[in-house]
């Protein structure tokens, strides 16, 4: 079910497309969002379908997303079609499963941060800040299981980034790795610079990698092991 209708004041406020299949989580998540002064809620939509149809006429600055969705694409293989067709829109995964065994996946499919339904409404808006600035939100408890998952030496990632980074990320530091600066790359793949810039915090976030020059080191790294050719 749509709600499509946005008032002029609102529309100087970030637009927050909610969707789940459940109305009384809709109208819960739409009010807390909704109450806070940065945010409106320009629609909602309660399956894949429906989310797809409502961002071809309707601009949505991010999208709070549930993993259980009806039909034939359920919230992860939907956060991934939506990554690959609006890049420059952050997905917040919203759901009851536990985050220690779906945040990865979340993060895997594109999404950009993941929160349980048990937390509180103030965690939610920090954590719709957190992925609107171009950061990964995942609770501590997370944040550290998957940093000792890629605890290992930077230089044995090279066989696991294609698995450990989306496609979209994996064109991204190979480009990165041929030398190429964020600007460029935006204009090479015709989307916008911020988008490039989410693209690396998330590539960083993802290998453990803790400043620009060493992501740079091991994108060059990579690309001349992996013999991967000069992108463009």
């Amino acid at each position: 079910m749509e709600k499509q209708a946005v008032n002029k004041s609102e529309n100087k406020k970030t637009n927050i497309l909610i969707v789940d299949d459940h109305p009384i989580v809709r109208y819960g998540v739409s009010r807390i969002i909704g109450q806070d002064p940065v945010f409106a809620v320009c629609g909602e939509a309660e399956n894949p379908k429906e989310t797809i149809q409502f961002l071809k006429t309707n601009k949505a600055d991010a999208i709070v997303l549930d993993i259980s969705l009806e039909g034939v694409l359920d919230g992860l293989k939907l956060a991934k079609v939506l990554r690959a067709k609006y890049p420059h829109i952050p997905i917040l995964i919203l759901s009851m499963h536990d985050e220690m065994t779906y945040a990865q996946k979340a993060l895997t499919a594109g999404a950009s941060g993941y929160i349980m339904k048990e937390e509180s409404s103030d965690k939610l808006i920090s954590a719709l800040k957190d992925i609107l600035n171009g950061e990964i939100h995942v609770s501590e408890r997370v944040k550290k299981q998957m940093l000792h998952s890629f605890s290992a030496p930077k230089e044995d990632l090279s066989g696991e980034i294609v698995e450990i980074l989306s496609e979209r990320e994996c064109q991204v530091f190979s480009m990165i790795g041929s030398g190429h600066t964020t600007r460029t790359i935006a204009e090479k793949l015709h989307i916008s610079v911020k988008t490039i810039e989410t693209h690396r915090s998330r590539i960083k976030f993802k290998l453990s990698i803790d400043s620009t020059p060493e992501m740079v080191l091991a994108a060059a790294n990579w690309t001349q092991k992996e013999r991967i050719a000069p992108a463009f």
